[in-house]
């Protein structure tokens, strides 16, 4: 029998796993909420339900030259991270007291909406440059990890003490 994964490792690669059904063509992106260890809704990126994905009519933000990290508005996708609480609040699940995990690291938008969504923890597989993310983080008490996949090693990415 192989080596037993932490719930860290358990957890990501369910997230790197949801990341696999994204539609969006620049990034693909995947979320797993928990809580007390067990999982409430999985998230990725893609376009809203009913909608028609970028495969079908084009990035919106490759057609405007959008630079990575800049003007999230100017898109037709919904971020993994978005799905992921909304999925929760679909099924009746409270996200209070939640650990949220990602392939990469929330921007400022969706770190808005695991703030109000009182989700205490989020773990990252890789880090995305948004200052703002992390200070809002910070100031709202959450706890941001980034998440070595292939050590398993965690390092905090806020200065945030607990």
């Amino acid at each position: 029998m192989g080596k037993r994964p932490s719930w860290q490792e358990y957890f990501m690669q369910m997230a790197v796993l949801a990341s696999r059904r994204s539609t969006c063509l620049r990034r693909q992106v995947g979320a797993v909420l928990v809580r007390d260890n067990q999982i409430l809704s999985t998230g990725y990126n893609g376009s809203p339900k009913g909608v028609r994905h970028c495969a079908e009519v084009g990035c919106l933000r490759e057609q405007q030259s959008v630079p990575s990290g800049q003007q999230h508005e100017l898109c037709r996708g919904v971020h993994a991270e978005q799905n992921a609480i909304i999925q929760a609040a679909i099924n009746g699940s409270s996200t209070s007291r939640g650990v949220l995990y990602c392939t990469h690291q929330p921007c400022s938008i969706c770190a808005r909406l695991i703030i109000n969504a009182e989700i205490k923890t989020v773990y990252c597989a890789e880090t995305y440059p948004d200052k703002l993310a992390e200070q809002l983080f910070e100031e709202a008490g959450v706890d941001l990890f980034a998440f070595d996949q292939k050590s398993g090693a965690v390092t905090r990415l806020n200065l945030k003490q607990t």
